[in-house]
């Protein structure tokens, strides 16, 4: 008897725990790490996403903070673009060759292959100098599943030279590799090769391209080469691949550069009733791409055969079924901090903290179930590491949060995982680095200081 009444109670508390709700995001939030599953942050750069059984699959770079070197293609699912669970490393380094030690691996694009069924990979390979470029392609028979390294994509038997990417699928099933400079290749039915050239080199110092289609119009997105630099990215129109081509203007308002982003993929979110598009870019963070760098995803605004990003959204919501999306209030309440102290030489301002000296460090404390930082983003910022820890000292999060833009902009900076219930510490440690790069012949981008501007604290409870 005492089984059964002990089985019963288990029963019920098993019920009872399923219908206690896990707390999660709500919201596509830019510029912030993002989370996955496992609390860990989703490393997925150059990205792409596809849709596939009503679930979509965001796939992208695995980075590292030490170099630019290839670890691997990440792999993502999400019902709602806002909560990610880590599926796969679906294509991992290899043993030699041009996905081997030592080399770059970017780009990732994945689509389905109406004729075969089997989900293709498409990559820029190349050396860490970026002197051998090549075009690479895996397959699998599952989206998510172990992609098989096929070698490099061919046209006439000859390899292509190129090194930025995108892939592109029209309506008819019909697959397309574009690539910098302006170049369309029409891939052969199966994808495992290259059919024939529809244009060549139409957009001399185009990089990063994107492509959608909308109403029977073709829109082709490029970025400047500014090298991890964020620029003005603009974009060309047609109605039929072979063109003729129109170059419309910029994405975005001038001096936003694309909202501090880089084009990276166009997803057509496809309702009964209408289809949007959500622009994906990268907000680099050179050297530290794989704790700084995040992502920017905005609604894409079309009409009138332009398309445009007019305002930045800083938190939105997709709706799925209709293919539409809203704007989202914030629920993080600001101003939270019980106590707040600081380490080192800090200047108080009007609008906060504001510090240089590495090491210099300034925490506070804060109750709730999500921990939110916000700041100052300017010209002369640099990185600061992040550090969360619970009431017991124990350390719950640490990463690193680059302060940097071209122009100067406030906001949220980091919104931690969905955490226990509880009073965490959270200390922001200037670094005294910041974001830089060169181009090959020499030119300077990037921060030109390490300044950290801390605005408020906040929490969600």
């Amino acid at each position: 008897m005492r089984k059964i009444v002990l089985g019963l109670f288990l029963s019920l508390l098993a019920g009872l725990m399923s219908c206690v709700s896990v707390p999660k995001n709500d919201a596509v939030i830019s510029g912030i790490a993002w989370w996955d599953n496992n609390g860990e942050e989703v490393n997925a750069h150059a990205s792409c996403v596809v849709e596939d059984n009503g679930v979509f699959y965001l796939f992208g770079e695995a980075h590292t903070d030490d170099n630019n070197e290839y670890t691997g293609i990440n792999c993502y699912s999400s019902t709602d673009l806002v909560n990610w669970t880590f599926e796969n490393k679906v294509l991992g380094v290899q043993p030699d060759g041009l996905l081997g030690p030592g080399r770059v691996g970017e780009r990732a694009k994945v689509m389905k292959c109406p004729s075969t069924g089997e989900y293709v990979m498409f990559m820029h390979t190349d050396d860490m100098k970026y002197m051998d470029p090549h075009v690479g392609y895996a397959v699998c028979d599952r989206i998510d599943g172990d992609y098989k390294f096929m070698g490099e994509l061919k046209y006439k038997d000859s390899y292509i030279r190129r090194w930025d990417l995108s892939v592109f699928q029209d309506q008819d099933g019909t697959g397309y590799l574009l690539t910098h400079e302006g170049n369309i290749y029409r891939l052969a039915e199966d994808y495992r090769s290259v059919d024939s050239i529809l244009v060549e080199e139409l957009v001399p110092g185009g990089e990063a391209p994107v492509m959608l289609k909308d109403k029977g119009r073709y829109y082709w997105i490029f970025s400047e080469k500014t090298s991890w630099e964020r620029n003005n990215n603009y974009y060309l129109s047609a109605t039929s691949l072979a063109g003729p081509w129109e170059r419309k203007g910029l994405l975005c308002p001038e001096g936003k550069t694309t909202w501090n982003s880089q084009s990276a993929f166009a997803l057509p979110v496809v309702s009964g009733v209408d289809t949007m598009y959500v622009y994906m870019g990268d907000r680099w963070s050179y050297p530290k791409q794989g704790s700084a760098a995040t992502y920017v995803w905005q609604p894409l605004t079309i009409g009138d055969g332009e398309i445009s990003i007019p305002e930045y959204q800083s938190a939105w919501r997709l709706d799925k079924e209709s293919a539409t999306w809203e704007a989202v209030e914030s629920n993080i309440k600001r101003g939270v901090a019980s106590s707040v102290f600081s380490v080192g030489e800090w200047e108080l301002t009007d609008k906060g903290f504001r510090s240089k000296e590495a090491g210099a460090r300034l925490s506070a404390t804060i109750k709730g179930r999500q921990v939110a930082l916000y700041g100052i983003s300017e010209p002369h910022s640099g990185y600061a590491k992040v550090t969360i820890r619970d009431n017991k000292g124990v350390e719950v999060l640490s990463t690193v949060v680059d302060f940097y833009s071209q122009y100067r902009t406030e906001g949220l900076k980091l919104l931690s995982p969905v955490l226990p219930k509880g009073k965490y510490q959270i200390t922001v440690e200037v670094l005294g680095t910041w974001a830089e790069s060169y181009t090959k012949s020499g030119k300077h981008f990037g921060s030109d200081d390490s300044y950290v501007y801390i605005t408020d604290f906040g929490s969600i409870k």
